[in-house]
């Protein structure tokens, strides 16, 4: 298939359609928790930040898919952005059901280019999904939580996987019909986006801090979620979470590779400075790829594999 070409835009449309999961924030199968998993849920330090980020995503989405004329991309665009609300949604449901301080601030301003504030939305989706898929997989296994609400969550994550593999392959698609210079181009336009990602990352983490009187995610009292952390292992989650779910998607469909070849080399080079030193592999069951409610098209697909 060529990158570029009508039938790649079918592929990575109809594919993201074809997996859209269908419910219903308000519905979901909320569970009670205790005083001690309530606790901890609300000792995590960036609920309004999430809260405040998923609300910008579906303004920007939407405002970006009003200026798209191309029905089948717009179609598709239109999808994602309802499911950006949904996840505002979900968040202000879950803040209400279990008391998190998550204020609904004001959303600031979208940018002069929208579709330059969807590609740093696109690419810093990206990376938070890829350092997402390891802390994910470190709480699943940690028991962080109560696994009832943890699979409600599983749900989210298969999301944001549809979402960045539309992404990726909407940025090479649109990049391809711009010509040979723009497709050139890429690997610095995503260097480009990926180190104001970051910075992104940085701010919002400082927010949060500031936020939270300076507490982070290591001084809440969630032993059980960073016990015995080592920096190289959760690497190895993440690049190993990553290929994981990527795995389960159309093998012609693009994913992203800057990330996972960056964190690449810097395993092997861990590796070898620490090679008498071996982390072993995290013990415990994985968590669901395909989310507590996945679509028609990811079951018939997990039935193929299995």
């Amino acid at each position: 298939m060529k990158i570029g070409s009508l039938e790649h835009r079918d592929a990575f449309c109809s594919h993201f359609e074809q997996t859209y999961i269908d419910y219903d924030p308000e519905t979901l199968p909320w569970p009670v928790l205790d005083d001690a998993a309530l606790h901890r849920l609300r000792q995590v330090p960036f609920w309004e930040e999430v809260f405040y980020a998923e609300r910008r995503a579906g303004a920007i989405v939407a405002a970006f898919t009003a200026t798209v004329t191309d029905p089948v991309l717009k179609a598709a665009l239109a999808l994602q952005g309802e499911e950006e609300t949904r996840h505002a949604n979900l968040i202000r449901v879950m803040r209400d059901r279990y008391g998190l301080d998550a204020p609904e601030r004001p959303i600031e301003d979208l940018g002069s280019n929208i579709e330059t504030s969807f590609k740093d939305f696109g690419f810093g989706e990206c990376l938070d999904s890829f350092v997402g898929f390891g802390l994910f997989k470190i709480a699943w296994q940690s028991e962080f939580l109560p696994k009832e609400i943890m699979q409600i969550f599983s749900t989210l994550m298969y999301e944001e996987t549809r979402h960045i593999v539309f992404f990726i392959n909407w940025m090479a698609y649109t990049e391809a019909r711009r010509g040979w210079l723009a497709r050139a181009a890429s690997p610095l336009v995503s260097m480009r986006y990926y180190l104001r990602a970051v910075r992104r990352m940085a701010r919002m983490a400082r927010r949060g801090k500031e936020a939270n009187d300076g507490k982070t995610l290591a001084a809440i009292q969630v032993s059980t979620f960073l016990d015995d952390f080592n920096f190289r292992r959760f690497l190895e989650d993440c690049y190993s979470e990553n290929s994981r779910r990527m795995s389960v998607f159309d093998q012609e469909l693009l994913r992203p590779s800057f990330l996972p070849q960056l964190t690449d080399v810097a395993l092997k080079a861990l590796r070898l400075w620490g090679r008498r030193a071996e982390v072993e592999t995290r013990p415990g069951p994985l968590p669901p790829l395909y989310g507590a409610y996945p679509s028609r098209a990811a079951v018939r697909r997990s039935e193929e594999v299995s």
